[in-house]
């Protein structure tokens, strides 16, 4: 049974909040592992709605994140369908990596598929394509998205997310302090 969200034991390691429909997500996850200074406990939380109000709104956004992923030195961006469909099949498979020991690899390699390959990730093969770049079989990713204590420990993520003070995602937590954006991290 995967463990509850908040059972980290140490409550002082920085924490990367992170959902896969946030190409900006994708842009801090390139670097969260080496800026920090140590690896955060990485957190899969669902943000839901971007908001945006018309489709000129949503090629602005786009250009900006194409122009800071350029900026960081990161792979020419390759959009997913955006604003992206419902992602909580590929949540719950991140949310069953970490309990396996394979959070970060595949958290990784999804938001690759997602911006870099420009897959669709409310797409559970795709999912299971980021899975197997991370030799997660697929079998045992369908069987761990299915139990209710993944489901479980998704819901205690968004509540631990709520309780550290993050509002929008990506978000680090370092220290009672919560950096949110694709600048929570120094270029």
């Amino acid at each position: 049974m995967p463990p509850t969200a908040g059972s980290s034991t140490d409550k002082s390691r920085p924490r990367f909040y992170y959902d896969f429909a946030s190409p900006e997500s994708y842009l801090v996850a390139e670097r969260a592992l080496h800026a920090l200074g140590e690896v955060p406990e990485w957190i899969p939380v669902g943000v839901g709605s971007f908001g945006f109000r018309c489709a000129e709104e949503i090629a602005s956004y786009q250009e900006d994140v194409e122009r800071r992923a350029c900026e960081l030195g990161l792979m020419q961006l390759r959009w997913p369908p955006f604003p992206a469909e419902d992602q909580s099949w590929a949540l719950l498979a991140a949310t069953y990596a970490k309990w396996i020991g394979r959070g970060v690899a595949f958290s990784l390699a999804a938001l690759r598929q997602a911006f870099a390959a420009g897959r669709d990730l409310s797409v559970p093969d795709n999912v299971l394509i980021a899975a197997a770049a991370c030799e997660m079989h697929p079998n045992a990713v369908i069987k761990g998205v299915e139990l209710a204590s993944t489901a479980k420990a998704l819901a205690d993520a968004a509540e631990r997310a709520r309780a550290d003070g993050v509002t929008e995602v990506p978000a680090i937590w370092i220290d009672g302090r919560v950096l949110s954006g694709d600048r929570a991290i120094p270029a």
